[in-house]
């Protein structure tokens, strides 16, 4: 597989998918640079007037619900429901799954819609499942990823999407695979966002990528081993985040081979 990742994220450099963001006021700026930084082109979108012409001319969409409100919700669904009639992927990141009856009410409306991709971290794969009670802290996760696994393959079951459980050890799971990912750095977690930023570079995959699992492997291991790296030269969370765009930037062949790690097993 590992030479296939690599092959899809030269075929975002070379293709520069146009990605349709419906995202949240705090990573908008951080979202639409790390698009540029690896190849692809970011439209921000939110206008119920534009967003299903908007889905129209893109090779994909990101819904993150962060900063939700019922004018965004509305627009998420109409674009959701155009990229499901044009047969195009589109990424759901539940952000604060569990923290409120509306957001939980917003996400089952999305989830109705079936999402090629759903990332989201241990807490809210959990809570969306409703395999069992989490708290949810805000939208940091309070559970190990690996507890999610089982409420991640519920959902793969129900929706046919492929969950990405973002962690210490990042997750995909679909259908037949579940393929773990150890790269990152803690330092990762104090810089806001960069889960958002992760549901925005798998989008940018999915809008080129056939196998839709190599997509999210491809685009979780880039993002991951860049905040490996850059946290190598980073003196704190200011200069990381800087720093992870200029490597999802100039990352060679050789970076990504010899720091990722990678493990894949039959679901």
């Amino acid at each position: 597989m590992e030479n296939n990742l690599w092959q899809h994220i030269l075929r975002v450099r070379n293709t520069s998918p146009l990605v349709h963001n419906i995202t949240n006021y705090v990573v908008m700026n951080n979202t639409a640079n790390s698009l540029l930084a690896i190849g692809a082109s970011p439209i921000m979108a939110h206008a119920q007037s534009e967003v299903e012409d908007m889905v129209n001319i893109s090779h994909s969409l990101v819904i993150n619900i962060g900063t939700l409100d019922e004018y965004w919700e509305d627009a998420m669904l109409l674009a959701a429901k155009k990229a499901n009639e044009l047969q195009k992927p589109w990424v759901l990141d539940p952000v604060g799954a569990g923290a409120t009856p509306y957001r939980d009410k917003a996400i089952s409306s999305l989830l109705s819609l079936n999402p090629t991709v759903i990332r989201g971290n241990a807490s809210e794969i959990i809570a969306i499942a409703k395999a069992n009670k989490t708290v949810t802290k805000g939208v940091d996760s309070t559970a190990m990823s690996s507890e999610a696994v089982e409420a991640a393959k519920s959902l793969t079951e129900i929706h046919n999407s492929v969950i990405c459980i973002s962690g210490e050890t990042d997750i995909v799971i679909s259908k037949d695979q579940i393929i773990c990912l150890k790269n990152g750095h803690p330092m990762m977690t104090k810089v806001t966002g960069l889960g958002c930023t992760a549901s925005a570079i798998i989008g940018a995959f999915l809008g080129v990528t056939e196998n839709k699992t190599e997509a999210v492997v491809s685009a979780m291991s880039l993002l991951s081993i860049a905040g490996e790296l850059a946290a190598e030269k980073s003196t704190g969370p200011g200069s990381l985040q800087v720093n992870i765009i200029d490597k999802l930037y100039n990352m060679t062949q050789d970076e990504f081979s010899t720091h990722l790690k990678l493990s894949d097993h039959a679901s």
